[in-house]
């Protein structure tokens, strides 16, 4: 065999055993809607009671959160960074809340202004926490996950402070409208969810602070010599996950009619990066599927309530989110090779 013919062969061979070059786009771009479809046609044979409205609310209402709060995450980690304080910003929203609407003081006696006024302090209140992680990150260089886990750890004590330790309790109907309001017998938090992802969709995409956010996350310094505001862009979105943490905070305390310290936002800055990571938004920034983490948080909900309804311990449900985490990441180490 001459040196020519050998050549050709190993070519051949070459071409014969390389992956097509589209096909690992197609599978990270339709992979995780594949996995939701084949879940939810699992449960729909598998799963008693999977198809009726009471079952569907029920999801909704325990992903809406997530998704609110992923949404936030995305902007965050497209930048580079991460915020481990979300859990602890809710707890500090669900804190301030009740002490707002609960209060004998006028003019917060008053049902309407105490209602709005507990309503957009509580977000706020978490939007300046936000801040103060952004600025720890963009002002003073401080790495993102040093930077948010000083109130991943001191925010849940800030919040048990502003009340004592206790449980707060109370019947709000008006108040709690954002969490068991049923307009056309969908969760009204839901329509806020898929509200705000396809807003931060529209914006990531079709805006100037869209293409600065990518730009920041991609290559930033590079961005900074192209005159991006690199430090606007890096502040702007821990105080948009600051906002939107808060008001998943109101949702939870309104779904329970309480406001626990200990308990609200519990594990979520996991379940928010979690749904990133299976939507397929890279960990290591430079781009952002807003719509793929909704999808994300959609999977990571469905595996639990499929697990739970066949009597999976809830700790094999945690094992099973975790290897789906694990397979989205090698998913995407394999596009990027």
């Amino acid at each position: 065999m001459t040196d020519a013919t050998r050549a050709g062969s190993s070519a051949g061979s070459t071409r014969r055993f390389t992956r097509p070059p589209g096909l690992g786009a197609v599978g990270h771009a339709y992979g995780a809607i594949a996995a939701l479809v084949l879940l939810v046609l699992f449960n729909a044979v598998f799963t008693e009671r999977f198809l009726t409205m009471q079952s569907l609310r029920v999801n909704l209402s325990q992903v809406s959160t997530i998704i609110i709060v992923a949404t936030g995450m995305t902007l965050v980690i497209a930048t580079g960074g991460i915020d481990l304080s979300v859990g602890s910003l809710m707890a500090i929203s669900g804190a301030v809340a009740p002490l707002i609407f609960l209060s004998d003081r006028w003019p917060f006696d008053i049902g309407w202004f105490g209602n709005s006024t507990a309503l957009v302090v509580a977000i706020l209140v978490a939007g300046l926490f936000g801040l103060f992680n952004g600025v720890l990150v963009a002002v003073f260089g401080i790495q993102p996950i040093i930077a948010t886990l000083v109130l991943f750890i001191a925010g849940r004590g800030i919040a048990q402070v502003m009340t004592n330790g206790a449980i707060q309790t109370f019947r709000n109907p008006d108040f709690q409208y954002i969490g068991l309001g049923r307009p056309l017998g969908i969760p009204f938090q839901a329509i806020v969810a898929v509200a705000l992802v396809l807003f931060i969709a529209w914006i990531v995409r079709s805006t100037t602070f869209g293409r600065y956010l990518l730009a920041t996350g991609g290559n930033e310094p590079a961005a900074r010599l192209a005159g991006v505001p690199v430090r606007k862009i890096k502040i702007t979105v821990y105080v948009v996950s600051g906002l939107l943490a808060g008001l998943a905070g109101l949702v939870v305390i309104s779904i329970n009619s309480s406001s626990d310290a200990n308990q609200v936002g519990l594990d979520m800055e996991l379940n928010a990066i979690a749904a990133v990571a299976v939507g397929g938004t890279p960990l290591t920034g430079g781009r952002a599927n807003v719509i793929g983490t909704m999808i994300g948080a959609l999977i990571i909900q469905l595996i639990r309530t499929t697990l739970l309804s066949h009597n999976i311990q809830d700790a094999v449900a945690r094992v099973v989110t975790a290897s789906a985490i694990v397979i989205a990441v090698l998913i995407q180490r394999g596009r990027g090779t």
